[in-house]
């Protein structure tokens, strides 16, 4: 039975996640931290590793905390009110979670317990330029050659390369639509090249062009002996656990953007009396605070569901496109709210708008979602 109530657990680790974000990654830190090439708050970062958090949803047995995806929703709707910047979701998540998925026991016990304590930075090389979200759009080329792999071709929209130890990277072995694998590639590889790109999130993304990388056998992520082509579906599995999260970040988010908002309509007063007095504004309130709760609701379902082995075919990009596009609309009503000055850098609602956008934008948009729903009803 689905029980909506956090454990005391649960609301400790929420309360001691606050308080970290708090003191080490104030919004003025954040701020600080836009467009920054490498782009990590690295006292938080360090704090989370001490404490476990790096590796929160890591088996014990590689490593990690070993807990489930309802106390990952728990850790990043406080990512998500914070806007802490760290490469947790890319690490600790998509990469670590390819790792499991797709990795021999060697493989895993390699790589997962340097991520887990945060020694470890990763980041994942999925969408390429021109590309979608589907397995047509990994085009970058891995050639087997002498006792390994040779890479070629270029990643989009990877967060914290510069930064990064590990790429996890998708890549194509085949010519069938499905024919790809995950490689965990050195950061430190010869002919990779990182060229930053700015988002409308300011935070740090790269174009990673592979310039015949080269890779052993043992880069590929699979059990020994194991075929090749069997990446996609180990990386589609990774994703439904990391939408889920996305759209748990995305609640934080737009919860802690819409209780500026209330506090900026209870004390601005026009005309006499506070904004929050006008039946409109008050109407734009409830009505953002109604699809909150319906959108926090459905997260929790995802990662029950999930937690409990249930499928989420259906749940997770559901989660992912309603609770990413109750973001973006609440922040653009509370940008209403506030006004022209809402639109300044002095204020932290347009933080959250600008984040908002690119959330709903990345690791499965609007379109992909809604593909994947329409597959999911329509079978």
């Amino acid at each position: 039975m689905l029980d909506l109530d956090f454990t005391q657990e649960q609301d400790m680790l929420r309360d001691m996640v606050r308080g970290l974000c708090g003191e080490f990654s104030p919004l003025e830190r954040v701020r600080e931290l836009e467009d920054d090439p490498d782009g990590i708050a690295r006292d938080l970062w360090e704090r989370f590793g001490e404490l476990g958090l790096c590796g929160l949803m890591v088996p014990e047995g590689d490593g990690g905390s070993g807990m489930n995806l309802i106390d990952g929703v728990v850790l990043y709707e406080e990512l998500g009110r914070s806007l802490a910047p760290l490469p947790h979701f890319v690490s600790c998540v998509l990469a670590a979670g390819a790792i499991m998925q797709a990795g021999s026991p060697q493989q895993r016990a390699e790589l997962l317990g340097p991520i887990a304590s945060g020694e470890t930075v990763a980041t994942v090389g999925w969408l390429e330029p021109g590309g979608g979200f589907s397995p047509r759009g990994v085009q970058l080329a891995a050639r087997a050659g002498g006792d390994g792999f040779v890479l070629d071709g270029a990643k989009v929209h990877v967060p914290f390369a510069s930064a990064a130890d590990l790429l996890v990277v998708l890549a194509r072995t085949g010519d069938g639509e499905r024919d790809i694998d995950l490689f965990a590639v050195p950061a430190s590889a010869a002919g990779l090249h990182l060229e930053q790109r700015m988002s409308i999130a300011s935070d740090t993304q790269y174009l990673v062009t592979f310039d015949g990388v080269t890779v052993g056998t043992d880069a590929r992520l699979s059990a020994p002996g194991g075929a090749q082509g069997m990446g996609w579906e180990a990386w589609d599995r990774t994703m439904h656990a990391g939408a889920i999260l996305a759209a748990a970040q995305a609640v934080g988010g737009a919860s802690y953007a819409l209780e500026i908002t209330v506090e900026y309509a209870k004390n601005r007063h026009q005309f006499g009396k506070a904004l929050a007095e006008f039946q409109a504004i008050s109407h734009y309130l409830a009505d953002a605070r109604t699809t909150l709760d319906g959108a926090r609701l459905l997260v929790c379902e995802a990662a029950w569901a999930h937690s409990t082995g249930r499928p989420v075919d259906r749940l997770a990009p559901m989660a992912k496109l309603f609770a990413c596009r109750t973001y973006r609309d609440i922040t653009a009503m509370c940008q209403q709210v506030f006004g022209g000055i809402g639109f300044t850098l002095e204020y932290d609602i347009q933080l959250y708008f600008r984040r908002a956008k690119q959330l709903q934008l990345s690791w499965w948009d609007t379109a992909a979602c809604e593909d994947r729903i329409a597959d999911a009803v329509l079978a």
